[in-house]
């Protein structure tokens, strides 16, 4: 949602004073005519505060944004305010602050408001908290644009090399995307200070962090799925599967519990799964698998994009995909799932952190 600055400054002024509307002995006054610090424009609006203690001045810095990035400059232009009117309280206002930006602004001792109703207001007797308030500004054209396709290849790569630092005109070679997409993934990676400008390039920082939320987002039903028999055991299956796809114009790889089994085995299981990219019915035949409307134990998986290959290597004679890849895909299938997703994590990604 787009605001004009007046807009925003006057939403802000009433989201301060909603925080406090429930404490009786103190008062939240702004003058009519709110102009800021001459001396420090960037502090938007200057009021006052009053309790039994006695009146000290508030300062408000309001953002657009309530990411890390935007939270920590606001928070130092606070902190800088503060230095010459050490009376002062100071508050961040955002749309929404995130909790790693309210963790930035408790410990700076700076107090924090958001338009959804989340705050942490403390000062003399006065304490104020109130969470779990939901985003109702959540910016979907940046969710949008990090979680795209073509921008989840660049999500991969990193992850897939969370040590290296990246130039941005190799990091978009090698996820395969234009230097422009590369370019804005770094941008709100770095709006959620989860990537670092290094002297030798961009560095992943919280690779948990990424995951988490990617993993959160991650919708597998983009891809195509069909459905087959064999009476062949699975093992079997998986490597007819690789057999058939040899000599073939078809990418494929071994994904979900069939993938797990060779990097991390962690579950039995009954039900083989594999990218296959084009050919699809050709590799089934030649792989001797019959289409089936229920009771399927082989799942062939047309991929929504190319990426999904990124980190994909050969394993026991059969290509599988990427620990990472392997970790979406399991996180998302309840019970044994998400204890094969756990034991990926644990075994094969987080010691590459």
């Amino acid at each position: 949602m787009k605001w004009s600055t007046s807009d925003f400054e006057c939403l802000a002024e009433d989201a301060v004073r909603r925080s406090l509307a429930d404490v009786p002995f103190c008062r939240v006054e702004f003058p009519d005519e709110n102009e800021g610090d001459a001396q420090n424009p960037r502090i938007v609006r200057l009021g006052r505060l009053t309790t039994p203690s006695g009146a000290r001045p508030l300062a408000i810095e309001a953002r657009s944004n309530g990411q890390p990035r935007w939270a920590r400059a606001a928070v130092a232009e606070l902190a800088l305010y503060r230095t010459h009117n050490p009376a002062a309280y100071c508050v961040f206002v955002a749309p929404f602050v995130s909790e790693a930006s309210a963790a930035i602004a408790t410990e700076n001792d700076v107090g924090y408001v958001d338009l959804a109703g989340n705050c942490r207001i403390c000062f003399d007797q006065v304490y104020v908290r109130r969470d779990g308030c939901a985003n109702a500004f959540t910016r979907k054209r940046d969710l949008r644009s990090l979680y795209s396709p073509k921008a989840e290849r660049v999500l991969r790569t990193l992850l897939l090399e969370p040590r290296r630092a990246w130039k941005v005109a190799d990091l978009a070679t090698a996820a395969m995307v234009s230097l422009g997409q590369a370019s804005n993934v770094k941008k709100l990676l770095e709006d959620r200070e989860w990537v670092r400008r290094t002297e030798q390039g961009l560095q992943l920082v919280e690779p948990r962090r990424l995951l988490d939320e990617w993993a959160g987002r991650y919708d597998p039903g983009r891809s195509r799925t069909h459905e087959f028999y064999s009476l062949d055991g699975i093992a079997t299956v998986e490597q007819k599967i690789a057999t058939a796809c040899k000599g073939r114009p078809t990418r494929y790889a071994l994904t979900g519990f069939s993938a797990a089994a060779r990097m991390a085995p962690a579950v039995r299981y009954q039900r083989a799964s594999a990218y296959v990219e084009g050919e699809v019915g050709a590799v089934a035949a030649a792989a001797g698998l019959k289409p089936v409307t229920s009771g399927a134990n082989v799942t062939l998986i047309e991929p929504y994009d190319a990426g999904i290959f990124i980190g994909a290597r050969n394993v026991g004679g059969a290509d599988v995909v990427s620990a990472v890849q392997a970790f979406l895909d399991l996180r998302r299938v309840p019970g044994r799932g998400e204890e094969a997703a756990e034991s990926l994590l644990r075994e094969v990604i987080e010691p590459t952190w």
